[in-house]
């Protein structure tokens, strides 16, 4: 028996697309789906042609609350609508970021599930998704011996990550979008790059790596050379960019930084707009915001504050963020004996009032690619302590805007000493990070030349001359 689902593709000028059915046959472990496309696509698409306009698709993984989503929506919104017309495609149809795509943009995901992907429910949701994929055209199948491979890799490197094991299935176990577009960016790395090197028809290709790749965990096995298939890829940060040439030297010519666009004017209005911290805490705050990930090092932050605590500093460390490890860091919260002062006040949609009531913010990251919240906190004048990690030496000069410490519990209570017990520092540090442009806008004017170059560089790939 077929069972009916919907799913979205363009029409007219509606920011949600015109619904077809699908029919989803079910064949014991397998899956097999059947779309139909409205014929109101191809006209949309020859009208666009006609008007000169050139049709960009974004893939993004999830659309959680991070970094690298905020980023994108800002991306987004940076796009002059009269040349562009912008595509989104969310692998995973879930995320909070959903409420935040501009208006132009269209959805090609239906019913766009706007709700968090950290909670116990949304992981069950989420898992039964991509249980469904695992099955679409043998997803599952044809990647068995790469996922074994993945495994053992993870194993020997220490750390086993579920989701890169699985990225490769999602993308395959995902509908092609049957349209052709000038453009088509992959705004993280793993899933989103995949389907963009393997499943999109696009003139260009782009990619953008947000991470410092090598200690994330990613590998050529592993990527089954998708970056070979780009035209251009996008690092957010030089040492980002190094990080990953010395696993891909051969693609030195493809890469380009690319900094993340941060709208400040936006963050210092919605920095007023509420209040923040409700307790009556009267001692110093420090303040963190990011998931509860294994990559933050909460681990060690909870141990920092514990000490800091048994040097009498009257000191409470709040963080903003969810995730996979939340029932960890409340285990090793409540053995440090600190339930009262390390406080997991969980995902909010609008952290800035937090940022600029506390007194210091911290960022103990074990890697980054270039951090979105030391951004954010640097726009609100904050003193800030991070980690002496890839991305966070690049928007840190130690001494001069901000501390940076070795990451062990020794180092990290050092500097946050530091800025507690030196108030003129402190004051240091604010004013010079009031100071700094956060104008990015210009790398605007290279990604429109890759996009509305795409024909040339197309004609010349098929022709072999590229």
């Amino acid at each position: 028996m077929g069972k009916n689902l919907s799913i979205l593709f363009p029409a007219g000028n509606d920011r949600f697309l015109r619904r077809r059915r699908i029919h989803l046959f079910s064949f014991g472990t397998g899956a097999l789906l059947f779309e139909q496309l409205d014929d109101r696509c191809a006209v949309k698409n020859r009208k666009n042609q006609e008007d000169g306009m050139k049709k960009v698709l974004f893939v993004i993984n999830t659309m959680g609350r991070a970094g690298a989503e905020k980023s994108m929506i800002e991306l987004m919104k940076s796009f002059d609508t009269k040349r562009f017309e912008l595509y989104l495609l969310s692998l995973i149809n879930r995320g909070e970021m959903f409420e935040y795509v501009p208006k132009h943009v269209q959805i090609l995901n239906a019913k766009p599930d706007s709700n968090t992907v950290l909670s116990l429910r949304a992981r069950l949701k989420i898992g039964k998704e991509i249980l469904k994929k695992c099955f679409y055209q043998g997803s599952l199948f044809k990647n068995i011996g790469g996922l074994k491979d993945n495994w053992t890799f993870q194993r020997k490197s220490g750390r086993v990550q579920m989701d890169k094991l699985l990225w490769r299935i999602v993308s395959d176990g995902t509908v092609r979008i049957d349209q052709d577009f000038d453009g088509a960016i992959a705004y993280l790395e793993g899933g989103a790059a995949y389907y963009v090197a393997d499943r999109v028809r696009a003139k260009t290709k782009m990619a953008y790596v947000h991470i410092d790749y090598k200690r994330a965990g990613y590998s050529p096995a592993m990527d089954k050379h998708c970056y070979e298939k780009m035209d251009q890829i996008f690092l957010v940060s030089e040492e980002a960019r190094k990080s990953f040439l010395e696993i891909y030297p051969a693609l030195e010519e493809k890469t380009k930084l690319f900094y993340n666009i941060i709208d400040a004017q936006e963050i210092k209005r919605l920095a007023q707009e509420k209040e923040g911290f409700t307790d009556s805490h009267d001692g110093i705050r420090l303040l963190t915001v990011g998931r509860l990930h294994y990559q933050k090092a909460y681990d060690i932050a909870i141990v920092v504050l514990s000490e800091l605590l048994k040097r009498g500093y009257p000191v409470k460390w709040y963080v903003l963020g969810d995730g996979s490890i939340r029932k960890e860091l409340e285990k090793q919260i409540e053995d440090y004996g600190v339930k009262e002062d390390f406080i997991l006040l969980g995902a909010v949609s609008n952290p800035y009032p937090y940022i600029k009531e506390c007194d210091i913010y911290v960022q103990i990251s074990r890697y980054e690619g270039k951090s979105i919240a030391i951004e954010e906190a640097q726009v609100l004048g904050k003193a800030i302590v991070a980690s002496n990690c890839t991305g966070n030496r690049e928007q840190i000069t130690n001494g001069v805007n901000g501390t940076l410490v070795e990451l062990t519990v020794k180092n990290v209570v050092k500097g946050i000493e530091e800025v507690i017990d030196n108030p003129e520092l402190r004051r240091k540090y604010e004013k010079a990070n009031q100071q700094i442009d956060f104008e990015s806008r210009k790398n605007m004017d290279l990604l429109y030349d890759l996009l509305e170059g795409s024909h040339e560089r197309h004609t010349n790939r098929h022709s072999g001359l590229q």
